[in-house]
């Protein structure tokens, strides 16, 4: 809008003074026609170049004329009217005034403009015209905090830890007078979904106090520089708002270990955990300004950050157990109307190893599959079906499957099953399907019967045999020949596990010994040539001999039971699902009741939780 008025008030009036529009006259082409008296009359303006004329057929001519002494004295020659425009009226003067001085009022004001912003950058003048060093950090208030500690379930002793930095948030005065120093920085540590970001709303709604709220990767910019600025702004901010709480998510962004070697490292993210360990050692502790950190690689954070008085406590976010998942399951269906046969005991009992987050999911699933149902409440079939979903992904009954390639996957998914009946310490089967599911075309969940905390070496073994039960069914039933890629996934497992037996875990036979070959970052050492190349050749030889000997052991027991794999696998084909109970009905000789393929829920339930999954 301001160019389009800046436009019209520069741009030169041809008004049309003669009654018509004027047409455009070169200068010598106006010098010509006055010299054979064509012209009649001129308007001359004082103001610019701009002669506007009549001739004397009535048409009307412009024409812009440069400075020359003589052209009056052609003009009176041949009798033309001269008439002259003053510019001497106030709306004339005034814009001659403007156009005047308004580039250098533009320039002054774009000086003050710019100078007034780096001001307000931060130290050093980070912040720019635009305030890039400025925090990104979100505030919330107190007001808007509403999460408390009610609303967080199942990580009870975590909860414990923190009421202290609570209780220090609402009566300091407590701790100050007998000398206590209350931890300057708290560390929250877990894998995701467990929690550690609600936990931390929950500490500041309990509080009550304001709430900065910030990722780790908000501080990392391509200026160097930046990243400090913006850590130095956001300290500033906490302290004015002194009692707070400062929540940094996803601290490994910019808390890395720093590079010691000779190559140097990244100068931006360096700078800006420097600027980070200053302001958390120029903490006043009566100011109550409190650091909360989230991350779930703990192991690679820098030993500057987590020494004392800085994030000097350390507090784990672990997986919730039975009690935990059940009040989890409490909190998040207290809105949903639930039906009478919904026990919310036997769910968490079939879900160990779910997160706090997968369990709201789960929870929302079941009220969406009940609501696509036009049902009043969620049943315990719905809770049953959203597990499925979650564990294993939606079903893809729109895929159309080759009759080979059904009796293909039913082959596999069989070898899967037949095996996790066979081996030792192997958790029981929940389900076996031959319905595309996500990215498998069938599926074998095996769900364990209790919270696990560790796995022993057979379990591991057990593990790697269910993962090659499916590649060996194709070798038997089709030939080497016939196999199909269907493997991929399970052949990469299986190499996983046994890597890490060998590598991590000092579960291998080999003559390697209780070593791990992992370095301070988590990676394998042979990434970065930690390694001999005869040491890293013994550990290839080790993986293989395990994977090696796990497939010999699974041929020979699905030879010994080539009838119950058929049986399994025929009957796959027939109903596309079978249940855990099924396929030990049919390992038994037993037959199957001829009964709707509707398992009930709450018999499935109780099988256990966490998937373990085989997949095509």
């Amino acid at each position: 809008m301001l160019i389009g008025a800046l436009f019209l008030l520069t741009s030169p009036f041809d008004g049309n003074l003669f009654g018509q529009r004027a047409q455009e006259f070169s200068y010598s082409k106006f010098i010509k026609a006055v010299s054979n008296g064509k012209v009649k009359e001129v308007l001359i303006r004082n103001l610019s170049s701009k002669i506007m004329g009549l001739l004397n057929n009535g048409k009307v001519f412009s024409t812009v004329a440069p400075i020359d002494l003589r052209m009056i004295d052609r003009l009176l020659d041949k009798n033309v009217e001269i008439r002259v425009d003053s510019g001497e009226s106030g709306w004339n003067t005034l814009l001659s005034t403007i156009l005047q001085w308004l580039p250098f009022l533009l320039l002054i004001g774009l000086m003050i403009y710019s100078s007034r912003q780096m001001q307000s950058g931060g130290k050093g003048g980070i912040g720019g015209p635009l305030g890039i060093g400025k925090t990104k950090a979100k505030m919330f208030q107190t007001k808007k905090v509403n999460i408390t500690f009610d609303d967080v379930a199942g990580i009870d002793e975590a909860k414990q830890e923190l009421e202290e930095i609570v209780d220090f948030l609402k009566s300091p005065q407590k701790f100050q007078r007998l000398g206590g120093k209350i931890p300057r920085g708290v560390l929250l540590v877990g894998d995701p979904g467990n929690g550690k970001t609600l936990l931390a709303k929950a500490i500041a709604g309990e509080a009550g106090v304001p709430f900065f709220s910030i990722s780790g990767s908000d501080f990392v910019e391509v200026f160097v520089g930046v990243g400090a600025s913006r850590v130095r702004d956001m300290f500033e901010n906490a302290k004015k708002n002194s009692p707070c709480i400062i929540f940094i998510d996803e601290i490994d962004a910019v808390g890395r270990r720093r590079d010691t070697s000779f190559r140097g490292g990244n100068d931006e993210r360096e700078q800006t955990l420097n600027q980070l360990l200053v302001e958390m050692d120029g903490f006043d502790e009566k100011q109550g300004v409190i650091v909360l950190a989230a991350t779930n690689r703990a192991d690679i954070l820098d030993p500057a950050l987590l020494r004392p008085g800085r994030f000097d406590r350390r507090i784990t976010v672990q997986y919730p157990d039975m009690n935990g998942r059940e009040k989890i399951l409490k909190v998040h269906s207290k809105n949903v109307p639930l039906a009478p046969d919904v026990n919310l005991k036997i769910v968490a009992r079939g879900t160990p190893g779910f997160s706090g987050a997968e369990l709201a999911n789960l929870v929302n699933e079941a009220a969406l599959l009940a609501a696509r149902e036009n049902k009043l409440a969620v049943s315990m079939r719905d809770f049953e079906m959203a597990k499925d979903k979650v564990i294993m992904g939606t079903e893809r009954r729109s895929m159309s499957m080759t009759d080979e390639e059904k009796r293909n996957t039913a082959y596999h998914e069989a070898g899967h099953a037949l095996i996790a009946l066979l081996v030792p310490q192997c958790d029981p089967i929940h389900k076996v399907t031959i319905i595309p599911r996500g990215g498998a075309l069938g599926m074998v969940v095996r769900l364990p019967e209790k919270d696990k905390f560790s796995i022993t070496k057979t379990e591991l073994l057990s593990n790697i045999k269910v993962a090659l039960g499916g590649r060996v069914a194709e070798e038997i039933k089709f030939g080497d020949e016939n196999v199909t890629t269907g493997a991929s996934q399970d052949i990469k497992q299986a190499t996983k596990t046994a890597k890490n037996m060998v590598i991590k875990w000092g579960m291998s036979e080999a003559d390697i010994g209780l070593r791990s070959f992992y370095d301070s970052d988590g990676y394998y050492m042979e990434a970065s040539d930690q390694i001999s190349q005869n040491t890293s050749e013994t550990i290839d030889k080790a993986v293989k001999a395990i994977i090696d000997s796990a497939h010999r052991e699974v041929k020979k027991m699905m030879l010994e039971h080539q009838d119950k794999l058929e049986l399994i696998a025929q009957k796959l084909q027939e109903r596309e699902t079978l249940t855990g109970e099924d396929v030990n009905r049919l390992f038994r000789g037993e037959p199957l009741e001829e009964v709707e393929i509707q398992n009930d829920a709450t018999d499935a339930f109780k099988l256990g939780g966490l998937p373990s999954k085989s997949s095509k």
